[in-house]
């Protein structure tokens, strides 16, 4: 079985089988047979997969129960297996070669198979399956080949059980022999793969591969004789049901950091999920008035004389024994309660909750000796009612606690039985003579056979007996005879809704507005399930992905948020009680995805109708999926979307790649008509699908249709993929194309949504660049620097971006494409009317309007026009402007394009704030600020505030208009916008004058004029510290300031800032009997105009000439 290797101190080669070296007498370096890894040669277990070691392995077959859940199936398609979360158990006998170093073959067998029987014995006793025996030890695995939800607990029960008696065994053996037999216990859970390998005609085997079965056969050879050590990973699942002690950290073979162990000593105080919520507080109870309102009305019938029983029905985690325990907590005093408890590995255990209601009814401690017991029964029997004394010898032989010969021994078993489930039914209906009572069974689902046939006797008798009986299981896994009875109620406990779910997570997480996208996570993710929630939160604190310091905060991205193994264990239990084929079902639909229709599931999985029809309606009757209401083709969903994720994580991976694979061409056929339609999906499985050449083409269409949807954040994610695929495909002009497209395209989300200072924009606008300059493709390299001109501009690289907008224009007079000569007249644009140039800047839109026409270039139009319009305004054409930017917006509602129409809106904004229109002003501010909070876009966002809090203050809220204001100009700078920062200072100095603060607004003033990197905006914010220096008393700086105004703007041409100049200087001369001066001024630039009269700017100076003509 080891295959020797050649000696690594002499270099000597040795025959297979040695096991030291015949040149040297050096022991060999040997591999595990079945992984390969390098083992040591006093090992008996491989440390990386566990396997044993040694020659020959003794086989362990699976117990009678696991044949008939597994080898009685057929046989399974997929032979590669499964990934299961498992808690591996390696035991052995501590020092077994020295211990029957000198006996004879036969003699040490009949030592050592005894032990070997009694630790097996407890395996199965749980449910646990023995992998490997290797003579001396076994390799038991819990939670495979059928998962349960307890399988920590069940690895460590059995561990103690075969600790127990191997002891037994080994006291017994000491004194007979003077041998001494002692047991050491290893444990781990984690993730391995498993195989089903059919051995023969009707018997499977069930062989693990993984690091953490490995590292409990590590641990094994670490713990102390007759104890059991755990990694913390069991400890984490198992505290409060056992009792632990630290051993501190451990160096482990093959593992890189030392692992936290612990010794499992005994028992612990907890028995149930509820105690152990208990033990760490219990979370808000929420949704249950209902419930709670049924149960009331029933106790009240039980009180007074018409006894009840109630049932409540639910899945795992909706909370049966939550509702029982606020119940039980609010309850009138006067009831005597009773509970029953039953667990996941009790149907093997006769009378198991029946004994916990009667160590509950006769206060039995566990520390309580046989005669303690007997005294504490007999004395609650002769008190309560002396006529019950004939049950005492039931009650003793029940509870074990016979002394000396047993009266019953000789008894028919069915007749004791009978009497025996009789006397506990008499005891309990004259204790209800004294006082009402209440008894509680929980999890029936796990109940064993004789406590059913009691619980159907006592259902019998209750009808007239003041008592509540409260019993509670799961759907589809339970069934009684009940149902019929007058006195029978049935509740049936759903998840939680959208309002108790949203009251249970602010207890937990509280009301921080940050937190939203957390809840929302949860929520969808457990659909309400209480239990699922609160461990969801509890993983999420022990993995860091969330913290506690009076409140909670997100450290952690969201996407790192795992299943916990809790739950994991409860919804991998309900899919393995499922029929093989129909798991295998499952298992596929998880990798189509949370819905899918028939037709895809017919054309990926190869089974005929009928068989396909028998195993969707079993998953249906389990409740795994729901068939949902669709047009055309048969559509299912699956009820859970956590039931999806464990079903999807116990594929393997390279099955899994194979399944996406198939679903994509399956995709491509079936919709070969409306690929469009299922883009992110044929993206998905591609990409799962280990193609990540498809992958990335249907990427870039999903991320490209995202963005023309407005889906900013899914589109981003969509690119963002497709570029990390770009590695994974050898470098070719293909792939350069393709990555370009995708860089391209994110530039274009990023831009709107994070701005042109942030690193992500940064650096995808960069790759955008370098890939369109590698492909030498003009057109792609003119909108590439388009894309960098904005960004210098709007970052204040005002030098860079002039540069980059006369490299642009040369660059698409050279390519003479439509869309490059649009973007080469727009950057001119822009450039020009940034320095004040407006009569190029007009010249520029004409050229652009014809190279455009009525369908431009979508990407730009909105701040092209938008420029265009302010333009106009400037050089008083006050209709021309409105006419523009009403074009604007209405080819951003053609196009529904929100970007494009914010820009519109924002401009717009702009116009009137020129036009000093504050009502309109507000009204499309207020537009474009929602536009941008709604699809995240931050520059707009935040310039469109400022010009919301100026219009505010014109209209007499100049405190909400400052505050706004400041906030937007904070914003904008924190998002690297530089751009018209002396447009946004000049509205922060007027909302500030108004507001009475006029030394404020004249040090904000002078950093408007400091800041005149863009010309375009000096005039008025010269025009706005004249009129403040004025409201000062310094008339001679305000004629300075109102003269350097006019003397710009004529320089630009723009006369309608010239007229605004004109207009405060003629007043101020007016107002110093310079009269006639002021009159031919203002008269001169008056009369230029020929349209705008119903400008403020053209009013003003009409009624100040009226004035002075007067």
């Amino acid at each position: 079985m080891v295959t020797a290797m050649r000696c690594a101190k002499c270099g000597a080669d040795n025959r297979e089988g040695r096991k030291f070296c015949t040149q040297c007498g050096s022991a060999l370096a040997a591999k595990c047979p079945r992984c390969g890894a390098a083992i040591e040669p006093a090992e008996k277990f491989c440390g990386e997969c566990g396997a044993g070691l040694g020659s020959p392995p003794t086989v362990v077959r699976k117990s009678e129960e696991s044949q008939v859940l597994v080898a009685g199936t057929p046989a399974p398609q997929n032979l590669e297996g499964e990934r299961k979360t498992v808690t591996a158990l390696f035991a052995d006998i501590k020092g077994s070669m020295e211990l029957i170093e000198d006996l004879d073959p036969e003699e040490a067998r009949a030592i050592v198979d005894p032990a070997l029987k009694l630790m097996m014995e407890a395996v199965q006793r749980y449910g646990g399956y023995v992998a490997q025996s290797t003579g001396d030890g076994i390799f038991a695995l819990f939670g495979a080949p059928v998962a349960h939800e307890d399988h920590p607990q069940r690895a460590l029960l059995a561990a103690l059980r075969m600790q127990a008696e191997v002891k037994r065994y080994a006291d017994k053996l000491r004194a007979e022999k003077g041998v001494n037999v002692q047991v050491r216990v290893g444990a781990n859970t984690g993730e391995v793969v498993v195989r089903e390998i059919q051995t023969g005609e009707k018997h499977t085997e069930y062989l693990p591969m993984g690091h953490s079965t490995g590292v409990a056969a590590r641990l094994q050879s670490l713990a102390a004789p007759g104890s059991i050590a755990i990694t913390e990973t069991v400890r984490k699942l198992v505290e409060g049901y056992f009792a632990l002690k630290s051993l501190g950290p451990a160096r482990i073979k093959g593992v890189s950091e030392p692992l936290e162990i612990s010794e499992v000593t005994g028992l612990g105080p907890l028995r149930t999920r509820l105690q152990r919520g208990a033990a760490r507080g219990y979370t808000k109870f929420v949704g249950r008035q209902r419930e709670m309102e049924t149960l009331k009305d029933a106790a009240g019938l039980a009180q007074a004389g018409h006894g009840q029983i109630v049932a409540a029905v639910a899945k795992p985690g909706v909370g049966k024994s939550r509702l029982f325990f606020e119940f039980k907590a609010k309850s009138q005093s006067g009831w005597m309660v009773l509970e029953a408890l039953s667990v996941s590995h009790g149907q093997a255990s006769a009378y198991l909750p029946t004994l916990d209601l009667l160590h509950s009814y006769f206060d039995i401690k566990s520390e309580d000796d046989a005669r303690k017991r007997r005294e504490k029964v007999a004395g609650k029997i002769t008190v309560l009612d002396r006529s019950l004394e004939d049950t005492l010898p039931y009650l003793f032989v029940l509870l074990g606690i016979v002394e000396g010969e047993d009266a019953l021994a000789q008894m028919d078993a069915q007749v004791k039985k009978r009497r025996t489930l009789e006397a506990i039914k008499r005891i309990l209906l004259r204790e209800s003579l004294n006082q009402p009572l209440i008894v509680m069974f929980e999890d029936l689902h796990w109940i064993d056979e004789q406590t059913q046939e009691f619980l159907n006797l006592l259902a019998d008798s209750l009808a007239n007996a003041k008592l509540l009986l409260l019993v509670n299981y799961r759907p589809r896994e339970y069934s009684h005879q009940w149902g019929s009875k007058t006195y029978y109620t049935q509740l049936r406990l759903d998840p939680l809704g959208a309002e108790s779910a949203d009251e249970m997570l602010l207890a937990l997480l509280g009301d921080s507005p940050d937190l939203a996208p957390l809840k929302q996570l949860i929520i969808e993710r457990t659909e309400g399930n209480p239990f699922f929630m609160e461990e969801m939160y509890q993983a999420m604190l022990e993995d860091g992905v969330i913290a506690r310091n009076g409140a909670v905060k997100l450290v952690k991205p969201l996407k790192s948020a795992r299943i916990p193994a809790t739950v994991q264990g409860v919804l991998a239990a309900r899919i393995d009680r499922l029929p093989s084929d129909a798991k295998q079902l499952l298992q596929t639909l998880s990798v189509l995805g949370r819905e899918f229709p028939l037709s895809l599931i017919r054309a990926v999985v190869t089974r005929s109708d009928d068989q396909l029809n028998r195993m969707l309606n079993d998953l249906q009757l389990g409740e795994f999926i729901y068939e949902q209401p669709a047009v055309g083709d048969t559509e299912f969903i699956f009820k859970h979307a956590l039931t999806q994720e464990v079903a999807y994580s116990s594929v393997l991976i390279e099955l899994r790649k194979a399944l996406h694979e198939a679903i994509g061409r399956a995709l491509e056929t079936l919709y070969a008509n409306s690929l469009d339609d299922h883009l992110a999906a044929l993206a998905h499985h591609y990409g799962r699908g280990n193609k990540p050449d498809k992958a990335m083409r249907y990427l870039t269409l999903a991320g490209k249709q995202a963005l023309e949807r407005s889906a900013f954040a899914e589109s981003r994610t969509l690119l963002q993929k497709g570029l990390e695929l770009t590695d994974t495909v050898p470098e070719s002009p293909e792939r350069d194309a393709s990555e370009f497209e995708l860089a391209s395209a994110l530039v274009q989300v990023l831009m709107r949504t994070k701005g042109f200072a942030a690193p992500e924009f940064v650096h995808a606008a960069k790759r955008a660049r370098t890939l369109a300059e590698k492909r030498g493709n003009l057109a792609e390299l003119v909108e590439q620097l388009s894309v960098a001109r904005l960004g210098a501009l709007i970052t204040g690289d005002y030098p860079t971006a002039a540069a980059l907008a006369d490299e642009i224009f040369d660059l698409a007079q050279r390519d003479g494409s439509r869309v490059s000569l649009e973007l080469g007249h727009a950057t001119q644009l822009q450039e020009h009317s940034a320095r004040g140039d407006f009569a190029a800047a007009e010249q520029d839109f004409a050229r652009w309007s014809e190279v455009a026409g009525a369908r431009p270039f979508p990407m730009w139009f909105g701040a092209t026009i938008g420029a265009a319009s302010v333009s106009a305004w400037a050089l008083g054409h006050a209709d021309s402007a409105r006419e523009r930017i009403a074009q604007a917006i209405a080819m951003a509602r053609n196009k529904n394009d929100p970007y494009q129409l914010t820009i519109a809106r924002y401009f717009e904004g702009l116009l009137y704030r020129l036009f000093r229109e504050p009502r309109y002003v507000e009204a499309a501010s207020e537009q474009a600020l929602a536009i941008s909070e709604e699809h995240g876009f931050t520059l707009y966002k935040e310039r469109a505030r400022t010009l919301l809090g100026w219009a505010k203050a014109h209209l007499g809220s100049t405190n909400q208009g400052v505050s706004l204001i400041r906030q937007g100009i904070a914003g904008y700078l924190d998002a690297g916008g530089k751009a018209e920062i002396n447009l946004l200072l000049t509205n922060l100095a007027e909302a500030q004058a108004l507001d009475n603060a006029l030394d404020d607004a004249l040090a904000t003033i002078d950093n408007a004029v400091a800041a005149s990197a863009e010309l375009r905006w000096v005039p008025d914010a010269l025009t706005c510290r004249g009129e403040l220096q004025l409201k000062l008393g310094h008339a001679e700086i305000a004629d300075t300031d109102f003269r350097r105004a006019i003397a710009l703007a004529e320089t630009m041409n723009a006369k309608t800032l010239e007229l605004r100049a004109t207009k405060h200087l003629a007043r101020l001369l007016r107002d110093i009997d310079r009269r006639d001066e002021a009159r031919a001024m203002l008269s001169e630039i008056y009369n230029w105009f020929t349209e705008g009269f119903d400008t403020a700017d053209l009013k003003d100076a009409e009624a100040l000439l009226d004035q002075m003509n007067s």
